[in-house]
């Protein structure tokens, strides 16, 4: 049910001055109309590169969305596993082109604005044989310490438990991980004694 589009504010506007294209039209063969026909012909793959560029960005944002149309939905603990393989796959272009088409550019969601590497997420293994992203797994990780009791907050340890127990199998260390990059500090400075 999402669109993507790109933003026209957000690309060049660019053209081809129609006083020196027309200039090209003469016949004759002289430096000047040479040098002209020249750098036309240049403007012109330049205006082609330009089109094909955004032609690309748009494919790979819209597979972006189609593959995490749920954390569009229902937010961060709905992102699915996604490389830059799976895009490439998907569109029949290569990783690298992907890595370089989503660096620097940023998608506008009703959840806000996010890069689309943003997107990218790696894969944890779950009982359900589904994959679970690590972001996630961040998301679930931040729900379970804003709702915690203040006076005995949840450990690491804890937290994996309560992910084993939801069918996702999580280290210990890999909490404490998901946890820093949270900035969220270990349960014994988040406990409060009143």
């Amino acid at each position: 049910n999402w669109t993507v589009e790109l933003n026209p504010d957000a690309m060049p506007k660019v053209k081809i001055n129609a006083t020196y294209a027309a200039m090209v039209k003469r016949a004759d063969n002289s430096n000047d109309n040479t040098y002209l026909r020249n750098h036309l012909q240049e403007a012109r793959w330049f205006l082609k590169s330009l089109q094909s560029r955004n032609e690309t960005l748009l494919k790979v944002a819209s597979e972006i969305v189609k593959i995490q149309s749920d954390f569009l939905d229902f937010g961060a603990e709905a992102m699915k596993p996604l490389v830059l393989h799976d895009i490439a796959t998907a569109v029949d272009m290569h990783e690298s082109t992907i890595s370089r088409v989503t660096t620097q550019k940023f998608m506008h969601t009703p959840a806000g604005i996010f890069e689309l590497k943003y997107f990218f997420s790696s894969h944890v293994d779950t009982d359900s044989g589904m994959g679970c992203s690590s972001t996630a797994i961040r998301a679930i990780i931040k729900k379970l310490v804003a709702a915690e009791t203040p006076t005995k907050p949840l450990s690491d340890s804890k937290i994996a438990h309560i992910l084993a127990d939801q069918g996702i199998k999580v280290a210990r260390r890999t909490i404490a991980k998901y946890r820093e990059a949270l900035m969220i500090p270990p349960s014994n400075e988040r406990k409060q004694l009143i």
